[in-house]
């Protein structure tokens, strides 16, 4: 009686010191955001689904960010801080991965925050039709002036199951469309298959695209919920979305050959809707690269700005992206006029009108590029 009672005690011991491996992996890299992660902490913390582990990478922050982490972790054992130097969020979340124990795995900024049923009910969906990788509709709140005010915009498509990877492949389009293919945050992903794939994210700026890419190269099953469960915000002045970016026109030229190789890859290269998608994504996205350089942070001289957007908007690549696309509002034709003309001073003045409008009134902008 006695050795069965030690026996019941022993492995009740090793249950509360041996880690149970959780359902899900919430992998957050942190820099300087202590006005924010508290926030985001807080959002796993009152989830409906209590299943997960929480992986925070404190990125070498020089502000109040790792103590707040550490005071949150020391009252919640799910959530684990590391701490490490400075190497960016690609570096941080690969960090976190290379520790991650979870089925499924979820990446989440430490400046946003995600509604109180998001795991529950995608990692109801995932297992409900055995997903490798579930897909949500999202928010992006965007904030302006003193009183926290903010303009909201849900990015979804109708909730799907593709049950084929062949069907997925297909409808794909409507998904970039959508903007629900470029971000890591508002997905479960299979971390099986990541592991299988040793998907790792790519020391660059922008790293997210590209895992999303390798990921969904060969993928499966996959499921999408018009749910919005995810807050995107667009607050912080020194973002990544803010910042002038010298060599932005560069990383929009690779991205551009990366979705024209997914698409050979996929056998859709001759798919009218894909195409058309993929050049009127590139020639959306040439008008940021114009507005980028017409930035006032860029050191280059008026002339140099015209003569480099010349070169954008006169390339092989801008040309047939002016002949296929086929804008869906007047003002996105409007926008995208100047290039279609390849008229450099009307696409100069342009650009500087919309950096205007991007630093003097938020909500404007917001507005503007959600109706785009």
């Amino acid at each position: 009686m006695r050795f069965s009672t030690l026996k019941r005690n022993v492995s009740k011991e090793q249950q509360r010191v041996t880690p149970r491996t959780p359902q899900v992996s919430v992998i957050m890299p942190a820099y300087n955001v202590d006005g924010y992660v508290r926030r985001a902490v807080q959002s796993l913390q009152t989830q409906t689904f209590s299943d997960f582990e929480l992986l925070v990478v404190d990125d070498g922050s020089t502000d109040r960010t790792g103590q707040i982490l550490d005071s949150i972790a020391a009252r919640d054992i799910r959530i684990n801080v590391y701490h490490t130097p400075n190497g960016g969020a690609p570096a941080a979340r690969n960090y976190a991965l290379d520790r991650a124990r979870g089925k499924y795995v979820m990446f989440m900024d430490a400046d946003d925050w995600t509604e109180p049923n998001t795991l529950q009910d995608m990692v109801a969906m995932a297992e409900d039709n055995h997903l490798e990788l579930a897909i949500s509709a999202f928010y992006i709140d965007t904030y302006y002036g003193k009183d926290n005010e903010f303009y909201t915009e849900i990015k979804g498509c109708p909730s799907h199951i593709y049950l084929t990877q062949q069907e997925f492949r297909a409808g794909a389009w409507q998904l970039f469309d959508r903007n629900q293919l470029y971000s890591p945050w508002n997905k479960l992903f299979l971390r099986e298959r990541i592991e299988q794939l040793n998907l790792r994210f790519r020391p660059t700026f922008w790293d997210d695209f590209p895992y999303v890419l390798d990921f969904i190269r060969d993928v499966e099953r996959v499921g999408i919920t018009e749910q919005p469960y995810y807050h995107f915000i667009r607050q912080r002045s020194e973002s990544e979305t803010a910042r002038w970016r010298p060599d932005m026109y560069d990383k929009r030229e690779e991205e551009h050959g990366w979705m024209l190789d997914l698409y050979e890859h996929w056998g859709l290269s001759g798919d009218p809707a894909s195409m058309e998608m993929i050049q009127r994504r590139y020639i959306e996205r040439l008008v940021g690269c114009i507005e980028n350089v017409c930035n006032p942070q860029c050191d280059l001289s008026p002339r140099e700005k015209r003569e480099l957007i010349r070169t954008m908007i006169t390339s092989d690549n801008a040309r047939l992206a002016a002949a296929v696309a086929r804008p869906r509002t007047r003002m996105l034709k409007a926008m995208i006029a100047p290039i279609k003309a390849g008229n450099v001073e009307l696409a100069y003045r342009e650009g500087k009108l919309i950096s205007y409008v991007k630093r003097h009134n938020t909500k404007l902008f917001a507005t503007l590029k959600a109706n785009r």
